[in-house]
């Protein structure tokens, strides 16, 4: 498995959708904290597993919640480019990855 390595602004993004759950409930929250990171793991295990996307990426959506992890599998890591929106500002990312 290679480590994941998460890009400042992705966990930025990470960070304030937790806070936005937290907002309406703490369950809430806290499951798409434990989705998030299942999400992570799998792709570590499995990084071509994921639909390949923009730019050389590849993306997932998770499970119950509006969210796709963005990433690209390196030689010796994953990078986490964004944890977008799935309706929001769609390839506000972009310029994250130098292709």
């Amino acid at each position: 498995m290679k480590p994941y390595w998460f890009y400042p602004e992705a966990r930025a993004e990470a960070e304030a959708a937790f806070e936005y759950y937290k907002g309406k409930s703490l369950v809430a929250a806290l499951n798409f904290d434990t989705e998030l990171r299942a999400t992570l793991n799998s792709l570590r295990k499995h990084p071509h597993l994921y639909a390949e996307y923009l730019r050389g990426t590849r993306r997932t959506l998770l499970g119950r919640f509006p969210y796709f992890v963005i990433y690209r599998e390196l030689s010796g890591k994953i990078e986490i480019i964004a944890i977008a929106h799935a309706k929001r500002r769609p390839g506000y990312w972009k310029k994250r990855v130098k292709h």
